[in-house]
């Protein structure tokens, strides 16, 4: 093969392809492509190989080490996590299992280096006391309260992550059954999701008794599919939450 093809910059962007053709979430992508990038920088800055194949085991493991002593987070002083590092290798295996798979390369560099060990964090939850002043903080006699209560009922109740949550329609939700069909999920699968008998009817009532009517929205026609909405924007994204 030519050489400027075998250049990890240009396979990167093939690599980038394949995920979007794959229907990889654009997030992760994004990720991939931003690690990758910094890997190709790096060995570029060394003066290492770019050449996927002259690319070797040692070559990853100093970025890898590079990683862990001397890198810091973008526009700031403070070095990486060891979780971001192994979000790094992760990268890097992913990337190099797709060049064996695509013929680019005849053996895998990353085979004999594993992820690094990283903390174990014990992630606090919400006590009872901060839960009762998060609810009390909902004005439930109008509609934008009564929504916000519910969607915190649901995701106190769920775990859905807010990037399902805003995508909920009317039709994914069944309250006899007690089940939310989540219809993108993470890697854009399908799950349902079991719900209690609280937000059941939280649900229920919101619908029925607060949820504003289509025709008072900017876009009635997609209205009624959705289940939590602003006005007049209508639609709750993950920064407008």
């Amino acid at each position: 093969m030519k050489s400027n093809i075998l250049n990890i910059k240009n396979l990167i962007q093939g690599f980038k392809l394949s995920c979007q053709a794959e229907n990889k979430s654009p997030k992760t992508i994004e990720w991939y492509n931003s690690f990758l990038e910094r890997f190709a920088q790096f060995l570029i800055i060394r003066g290492l190989p770019t050449d996927i194949a002259d690319i070797s085991t040692t070559n990853i493991r100093l970025f890898i080490r590079y990683l862990q002593t001397e890198a810091k987070v973008p526009n700031t002083a403070k070095p990486l996590s060891a979780a971001t590092v192994q979000g790094y290798t992760r990268t890097i295996k992913t990337f190099f299992s797709w060049l064996m798979r695509e013929d680019y390369i005849t053996s895998n560099p990353m085979t004999k280096i594993p992820i690094p060990k990283g903390e174990h964090k014990i992630i606090n939850t919400f006590t009872n006391e901060q839960v009762v002043k998060l609810l009390n903080i909902c004005q439930i006699s109008d509609g934008p309260g009564y929504r916000n209560l519910t969607i915190i009922l649901l995701l106190l109740d769920s775990g859905l992550r807010v990037s399902e949550l805003i995508n909920i329609n009317v039709e994914d939700i069944n309250l006899s059954q007690g089940y939310i069909i989540i219809r993108r999920g993470k890697g854009f699968r399908e799950r349902v999701v079991p719900i209690g008998s609280l937000v059941q009817k939280s649900i229920w009532k919101y619908l029925n008794n607060y949820r504003p009517k289509p025709e008072s929205c900017a876009y009635p026609a997609l209205s009624p599919l959705i289940i939590f909405y602003l006005l007049p924007l209508n639609f709750l994204t993950r920064s407008l939450f």
